[in-house]
Order: structure tokens, then sequence, then C-alpha cells
């Protein structure tokens, strides 16, 4: 067999993938990530929208309201894609009251949440369900 002959075979063969990729009826968009999302520890809920040419998340709903988050208050914006799935914009901690470097990324119905400090040095995550 020739060098030709097995890059040919390579070819077709992940021709035959892509094909089958499209064929399968899965959207060739980025995944949205608009709509209202439960925090995994159920302490709080946070719906996603574009705002301008980014996607924004603000509270929606506080087990406890008496904590320093506040329903209405914006906690993710100017989170633009940076790829399938994901995006990069700054994420608000209404604990500390500091902004920080975010991203998202999206895996069906579970959307991860980080917020970093130092470059990327220490990072905090949350995971959120979709809850609509």
């Amino acid at each position: 067999m020739t060098i030709g002959s097995r890059l040919s075979r390579a070819g077709l063969a992940g021709f035959g993938l892509l094909a089958l990729g499209l064929a399968s009826g899965a959207p060739a968009q980025a995944q949205d990530v608009t709509g209202t999302w439960l925090r995994d520890s159920g302490a709080s809920r946070v719906r996603f929208a574009k705002c301008g040419e980014a996607m924004c998340g603000t509270l929606a709903w506080l087990k406890d309201p008496n904590g320093p988050a506040k329903v209405g208050q914006r906690i993710f914006y100017d989170m633009k894609p940076s790829g399938d799935g994901k995006w990069t914009g700054s994420a608000f901690n209404p604990e500390d009251g500091k902004t920080y470097s975010g991203t998202m990324t999206l895996a069906g119905d579970k959307l991860t949440t980080s917020g970093c400090v130092l470059g990327g040095l220490i990072c905090r995550s949350v995971v959120w369900n979709r809850a609509n």
C-alpha cells in the first residue's frame, strides 16, 4: 500500500464521519445558554439573556433573600462566545463585592461558571442545571 492510497483512505474515512455528523440532525450552531438555571446547591437561580452582543446573567431567585446577593442583581456580564458552548466575560461575587474574569461552559443541561483571579491561577466554579 502506498502513502498516497493510505492518505486517500484516511480522507474518505474522515469524509464519511463528517457526512454522518451532518446527517445526524445535530444543530450546527453553538449551544444556547438563554433561560433560567438552578445552582447545584439549590441556593439560587440565575436567568441568562442577551445583552447587546453578549450574554448576561441576573439573579432570578434566592433561597435566602437576607444575604448579600439580591434578586435582580447582575452577576454575569459581557459573556461573549469563545468556542462551541463556551463564553468569557466577567463574574460579580456579591459575597465579597468583587468582579472576576469569568468563563461559562455548557454541556447539555449543565452549565459550569468560573470566576478567576491572578490570571486564572485561582478559580472557583459553580455548576448550574437548566431549570426551564
